[in-house]
């Protein structure tokens, strides 16, 4: 199944529904938010319907904002119109063959998405040299192996298949390992629990 086909088809019932852990979700808002400064570009990949990237645009100069689905974008330009937020530019696109400029950003935003990516090595090496050097990788990952188990072993069958979109079953030391190999220093990592998303912002050195 096409991930934008899914996305789509849940888009509404997904904008519907509230953060599943808000205290957890408040305290990455606060930890990035410590790293902006007004004169920051920003970029996001699998926004979503935007609630983030709206969150953090008074704080920053811009963000381009990118998902694969066009309903979830539907909803994020409007939830952005609502709260009077000019500065953010929505775009429907995949990470994986977007255009990003070398050392063009100061920081990049990938929540609740490199689960999601066939070759999340590959996508955290674009996002590094797209860092200027200091820039930040803001990350909130579903370590699955570990969170779900059961899920670890049905996923490999259903990524055959191709019923669902694809799921990468990771654990928390792959993931840090796939950071830190791509060049990344990593700054600050949080996970409320063992079966809680990974919460990390990495570094790229100056």
């Amino acid at each position: 199944m096409a991930a934008s086909t899914f996305w789509n088809a849940i888009a509404s019932r997904y904008a519907a529904q509230p953060v599943a852990d808000e205290n957890a979700y408040q305290v990455k808002l606060a930890e990035t938010r410590h790293r902006l400064r007004p004169d920051m570009e920003l970029f996001e990949f699998g926004c979503g319907t935007g609630s983030t990237a709206v969150i953090h645009a008074s704080y920053v100069r811009h963000i381009r904002a990118v998902d694969f689905s066009n309903r979830m974008l539907d909803f994020a330009r409007a939830r952005a119109a609502e709260a009077g937020i000019g500065n953010i530019t929505f775009e429907q696109g995949d990470i994986e063959n977007i255009a990003l400029v070398p050392e063009s950003l100061d920081m990049v935003l990938g929540l609740s998405i490199l689960h999601l990516l066939r070759d999340k090595e590959a996508v955290i090496a674009k996002v590094f040299a797209a860092l200027r050097p200091g820039g930040f990788f803001v990350s909130s990952t579903a370590c699955i192996r570990e969170a779900t188990p059961l899920l670890g072993w049905i996923t490999p069958l259903t990524n055959r298949l191709g019923l669902l979109p694809y799921l990468d079953v990771m654990d928390a030391t792959e993931l840090t390992g796939a950071i830190t190999a791509a060049g990344f220093a990593i700054e600050h990592r949080w996970r409320p629990d063992a079966k809680s998303a990974l919460f990390v912002i990495a570094r790229k050195p100056e």
